[in-house]
């Protein structure tokens, strides 16, 4: 493996016409070995450190180059063997026991073993200070590991952990070798020091701009019941960092690649009828969001939230924006998300019932129509999100909304530094965009839980510029979730929930986001995991 900095041509100049040279000869839909995939991604990886997966350019590599205990069917979102074979929980589930397949490793030819799960799942679930690994925000209560025999390990929880088992299939599970985990986490943005026991290995990388992988031949431990079995069919993936959108719709359509993600719902169509595949899975979980940070003066009453709520028009943002692939918002999380309500007869566009809560919140308007109390002007400001789709677009057209109740929104660029600070403090930020994927109930507490991501900015989490919001009944509900041993009991909470978010006007929901991925006809076995994240286990190119 080799890392180069060296810097690259022009993007269209970089994506030469693709040709089937030296793929085996197959008849029409049967599947083929060999050939190079050409995938075009939006925005470049930031690090590879399994639990940083949650954003999508991380986990479209780590999903190719690490394994998890378990698989989440994306169809029926059951728990499936993969690197376990087996397992049991206990009535509390405070102790999971798990039996591992025989004869895995890693690329650099260490076992996948006892020794190397409980590793990476004490890091995972304790973090590691001297390193600056944080602990993934999908384990809850985790207290350690046991090596029971080489091919058996136990993990412990000083209180019920209902989620894990579906956090061992989730991209922040992803295993990877002894050595990785000794890295620093600031090492681990360069993706040729992730070694882990996937389908592909990282051959090599320009930072920044192109990574190559390269297929494990010795691969044979895929999910269980996967419908492709042994080594992966391609040859190597070259993944294409390509920021423009039209130069990744321009190189699919014009042959120079065979996927690409984030297509803009305005380029659907021009893709689709020209014989092109769009994907459009369900990321089932928090619904891209407009998130209040109470502590902030101008939106600490709940007036000034539900008027906010009440004047925002999402059918608009969908109808204006977005295709029949981002269904409307209709609770908090989506509707085809485990324990999801429909809460939309509390979500309605009413500007004239959010003027009145404005006048009730004592906030009167001024001279040049913006809203002000004791001489100060509701002025809110956000930072628009760039891996969320067209969010800048979406922050613009609910600004409008906003002002024609007499509240302006100013919606900042920013530079990722800047951004990045100024969001962990609610005197700058009192508005934030917000999403997060996971098939489980536990998702909501990811989203809003202090210590997680913590998108209220709630005192206890990583901002240290919180002077005092915090709300313990939300939390409350938020920790009965994580540690409920019963399903149903668990659900209920969950609607409880969403429920209680939406009554303190905390979040605005705007629609339900997926990952909206184009490939060409050619591309077939396309997969994808129970939230969107991009598999090419299974893919294979056909001949032209």
């Amino acid at each position: 493996m080799r890392t180069t900095r060296r810097h690259l041509l022009a993007a269209p100049a970089i994506l030469p016409v693709l040709a089937m040279g030296g793929r085996e000869a197959c008849a029409q839909g049967t599947p083929v070995r060999g050939g190079t995939l050409i995938y075009l991604e939006q925005q470049t990886y930031t690090n590879l450190y399994p639990p940083a997966g949650g954003f999508y350019p991380n986990s479209g590599v780590l999903n190719q180059i690490t394994d998890k205990l378990t698989y989440q069917n994306p169809r029926t979102l059951e728990i499936e063997p993969w690197i376990a074979e087996s397992w049991t929980v206990n009535a509390n589930a405070t102790e999971y026991v798990f039996k591992l397949r025989p004869g895995v490793t890693f690329s650099d030819g260490t076992p996948v073993d006892a020794a190397a799960v409980a590793k990476n799942y004490d890091i995972y679930g304790l973090g590691d200070r001297a390193l600056r690994h944080p602990v993934s925000e999908v384990i809850t209560n985790y207290e350690r590991s046991e090596v029971v025999d080489p091919l058996t390990v136990r993990f412990i929880f000083r209180a019920p952990s209902p989620g894990f088992l579906q956090g061992t299939s989730v991209i922040g599970g992803g295993l990877v070798s002894l050595r990785t985990l000794a890295l620093p986490f600031d090492q681990l943005g360069d993706a040729t020091k992730i070694i882990g026991s996937g389908p592909f290995t990282v051959a090599r990388q320009v930072l920044g701009r192109e990574l190559v992988l390269n297929v494990r031949p010795d691969y044979a431990w895929g999910p269980a019941k996967h419908p492709h079995q042994g080594r992966a069919l391609l040859d190597s993936i070259r993944i294409i960092v390509t920021g423009e959108d039209s130069v990744r719709i321009g190189g699919l359509l014009a042959g120079q690649a065979h996927v690409i993600r984030q297509v803009q719902a305005y380029d659907e169509g021009r893709v689709s009828s020209r014989g092109f595949q769009i994907f459009a899975p369900s990321t089932r979980g928090v619904n891209n969001s407009i998130a209040f940070r109470p502590d902030n003066p101008l939106v600490a009453d709940i007036r000034v939230r539900r008027a906010l709520l009440h004047a925002t028009n999402a059918q608009q943002v969908v109808d204006t924006l977005f295709s029949p692939n981002y269904p409307k918002a209709t609770s908090v999380i989506a509707s085809t998300a485990q324990g999801y309500v429909n809460l939309s007869d509390r979500l309605t566009y009413d500007p004239a019932l959010a003027a009145r809560l404005l006048d009730e919140a004592g906030w009167t308007p001024g001279p040049n129509g913006i809203r002000q109390k004791d001489g100060v002007a509701l002025i809110l400001t956000a930072y628009e999100s760039p891996p969320q789709p067209r969010n800048k677009d979406t922050l613009q057209l609910v600004a409008q909304q906003w002002e024609r109740v007499g509240v302006r929104l100013n919606v900042l660029a920013g530079d990722l530094g800047s951004r990045t600070v100024d969001s962990l403090d609610p005197a700058k930020t009192p508005v934030a965009p917000a999403m997060v994927g996971r098939a489980d109930p536990d998702v909501i507490r990811s989203n809003y839980y202090p210590t997680t991501r913590n998108v209220l900015l709630q005192m206890g989490g990583v901002s240290n510029r919180v002077q005092s919001f915090r709300d313990e009944e939300l939390n409350a509900i938020l920790e009965a979730i994580a540690a409920e041993t019963d399903p149903a009991k668990r659900l209920a909470l969950t609607g409880d929930v969403q429920r209680y978010i939406i009554e303190k006007a905390y979040v605005i929901p705007l629609f339900e986001e997926p990952q909206v991925f184009a490939a060409a006809p050619r591309v077939h076995g396309f997969g994808f995991e129970a939230v969107g994240r991009p598999s090419f286990y299974g893919t294979w190119l056909a001949a032209r």
